[in-house]
């Protein structure tokens, strides 16, 4: 994108009651499936109404890193899952994210960062493929440098 900025991907997650676990707050596998729900958002439903549909016909997951910064207990208000890229090659790309709060004096509480190592995949073939013109097109103004580590 021209002058370097940087699109990143919103998604409002509902939080559910069975997410918490025995100490009262969300337990660390519901986490994964908030960024699943946020990642599928993105490449299935928002590259699609893009007109770009080969994301949403086969990409697996190849890796999974997670930090854990505080807990999140349930509430009613859903929790914002900001996704964007890090890494975008030929037949792989990463997806990074952060759990958080965004509140109105523009503050953030942030509860988990992530990154999730994507790979476009053949289901009829059985095997991983290279990126199509049109993935590569809708991907890459998500593109941006890594954060840093906690």
């Amino acid at each position: 994108m021209a002058d370097g900025a940087h699109l990143r991907h919103r998604y409002a997650c509902p939080l559910r009651w069975s997410d918490m676990d025995a100490f009262r707050h969300v337990n660390n596998v519901n986490f994964l499936r908030y960024l699943e729900e946020a990642r599928i958002d993105f490449m299935w439903t928002q590259a699609s109404n893009a007109g770009v549909r080969d994301l949403s016909r086969g990409t697996v997951v190849a890796r999974h890193e997670i930090d854990y910064l505080r807990p999140l207990v349930h509430r009613a208000a859903p929790v914002t899952v900001e996704t964007w890229l890090t890494k975008l090659a030929n037949a792989s790309f990463t997806v990074a994210y952060e759990i958080k709060d965004v509140h109105e004096d523009g503050t953030e509480t942030l509860y988990v960062r992530a990154s999730t190592k994507c790979v476009p995949y053949d289901l009829d073939a059985g095997r991983p493929r290279r990126m199509s013109q049109g993935e590569r097109e809708f991907l890459a103004p998500y593109l941006e440098a890594p954060v840093a580590a906690v």
